[in-house]
């Protein structure tokens, strides 16, 4: 097994050369093209300061720009900060000055918004960032503006050959942000060897190879999406990857390219399986699909199956173990609202909420439990959280409430964290409760999950305002948007006198739900 993500797609081009690794937008790449791309890069990168171990931040939507730069950021041994292209410019500012990024690089659209984080004037940003933060590069047309490196001249300048920095296995790859249930993210550390292990073991189970044609829409930031990426370039599929999700756009590109495998969170089934043309379309080439990010609805996968002609397997995972964690092998029993099997060099297991050294037997619901060389090494510069997280033994707490059947099937059955999951994205009530607290007019604040037969669920506010205040629905989404990624903002606001309390003034969130009007 190769030991860095920098030895990733080098070795692809040796094995598979001009095999089509990458189709985006009506282009075509061989895994030679990706391969020298991300060399001529990484030199320009080296010219510019970058160094083994250094921060580069990614905040662009999918693009052939954005897989480029992240293996040439590997082939440095510098560390990838992934983030979610929908974070504000304000978010965007504490995550880079968090992780101490050095580089940040981004579209067009979303970088210029962010040019003060290298000067003095960082649009929400923080003095972390500007303290850290030495250049930006933006890709997409025209000449970049003042402060700013263009993406093209970087990678025409550089050198096609590289050797790729000998890093340990072990060392720091990535940092991908997840909300924190303090109100702020936290930095979930992955090693190479964590990426790598859950990569190939997915792709294992799955039964991924050269043969395969992939069409997502899934985010790469995101760690499904990752897998997703690496999975492909490491097996040598051939990549279809869409901008954004769009049913009939996502069944155009798996006609169109006659692809096996369709990976994508439930929304996305849910609203393939509502578009009035689904059966217009000729989707017998798939093999099987993939669906995680939330569980999905044993009747819906069900139906999908029935539809489409091939397997819906399910998957479980998480940001902190770098991405998928249990799963149903291609090979085995396909049980509809199970998350399958362990992966290989994996440990699970349900352990008791009160006390998790102690492991439940089968049948009995407890918190599901992880170890193994898919756990992140902590999270970045938050020992308490990571402490909490994981126990001295390296089982790392999932916050999931789960069973285990007699044959080692594992069962979802609610979470133990407040998490909301809205259509695969983690939304946490105590974030949007400190931006909604801002709002002059608010005194008190609680936020709690509400069911959506499309996005699995929605976050609602139930806020008490000031006395004398009128603050109205539209005034408190408008503030949310000013901060919150879209996703995160509250899609329904309801003002009530109070909130459910314990003794000890601690809101209640599982009684929210007896204040719905």
């Amino acid at each position: 097994m190769l030991q860095t993500l920098g030895e990733v797609l080098p070795e692809s081009a040796r094995r598979f050369g001009d095999k089509t690794a990458l189709v985006m937008g009506g282009r075509r790449f061989s895994f030679n093209e990706l391969n020298e791309l991300s060399n001529r890069l990484a030199n320009s990168f080296r010219g510019i300061g970058v160094e083994a171990g250094d921060r580069v931040t990614l905040y662009a939507l999918n693009s052939w720009e954005w897989i480029v730069s992240y293996y040439a950021i590997h082939k440095l041994g510098a560390v990838a900060n992934p983030i979610n292209v929908m974070l504000t410019p304000e978010e965007v500012g504490f995550v880079v000055g968090d992780c101490g990024a050095k580089v940040l690089i981004a579209s067009r659209d979303k970088g210029e918004p962010l040019l003060g984080l290298t000067g003095g004037g960082a649009a929400g940003g923080s003095e972390g960032a500007r303290g850290s933060l030495r250049e930006i590069v933006l890709f997409g047309d025209g000449a970049p503006p003042a402060g700013a490196k263009a993406f093209d001249d970087l990678v025409a300048a550089g050198s096609p050959d590289m050797q790729v920095a000998p890093v340990p296995t072990d060392s720091l790859s990535t940092i991908c942000y997840t909300s924190g249930t303090t109100g702020h993210p936290k930095g979930a550390m992955h090693s190479h060897r964590n990426v790598i292990v859950n990569t190939a073991m997915t792709a294992v189970l799955h039964m991924r190879t050269r043969e395969d044609t992939v069409v997502t829409a899934l985010p790469c930031p995101h760690v499904y999406g990752n897998v997703v990426m690496n999975a492909s370039v490491l097996y040598g599929m051939t990549l279809v990857l869409l901008p954004s999700f769009d049913p009939a756009e996502v069944m155009a590109a798996i006609e169109e390219h006659r692809a096996t495998l369709f990976e994508g969170v439930p929304t996305m089934f849910m609203y393939m399986l509502a578009h009035p043309e689904f059966d217009r379309f000729d989707l017998s080439s798939l093999t099987r699909c993939t669906v995680g990010g939330q569980t999905m609805p044993a009747a819906k996968m069900e139906e999908f199956e029935r539809r489409a002609g091939c397997p819906l397997i399910e998957l479980w995972g998480m940001t902190e173990i770098a991405g998928p964690g249990t799963t149903t092998p291609l090979y085995g029993e396909n049980r509809h609202g199970s998350i399958g099997i362990e992966l290989p060099h994996v440990e699970c297991r349900i352990a008791d909420i009160e006390d998790a050294a102690k492991t439940l037997p089968a049948g009995e619901v407890g918190e599901l439990m992880v170890r193994g060389p898919i756990v992140m090494q902590g999270y970045y510069g938050n020992e308490t959280a990571t402490r909490e997280t994981i126990e001295p033994d390296g089982w790392l707490h999932s916050g999931d409430l789960a069973r285990e059947d007699e044959d080692g099937y594992f069962w979802i059955v609610d979470r133990r964290k407040d998490m909301i999951l809205t259509a695969g994205f983690n939304v946490y009530p105590a974030e949007l409760e400190r931006v909604i607290a801002m709002h002059p007019a608010v005194a008190l604040v609680a936020v709690g999950p509400q069911p959506d037969e499309m996005k699995g669920e929605i976050a609602k506010a139930y806020v008490v305002r000031k006395p004398g205040e009128a603050a109205d629905e539209e005034s408190i989404v408008a503030h949310c948007r000013e901060h919150l990624a879209a996703y995160k903002v509250p899609r329904e606001i309801q003002f009530v006198d109070d909130v459910p309390k314990t003794s000890t003034g601690k809101i209640m969130r599982r009684e929210l739900k007896t204040l719905d009007a």
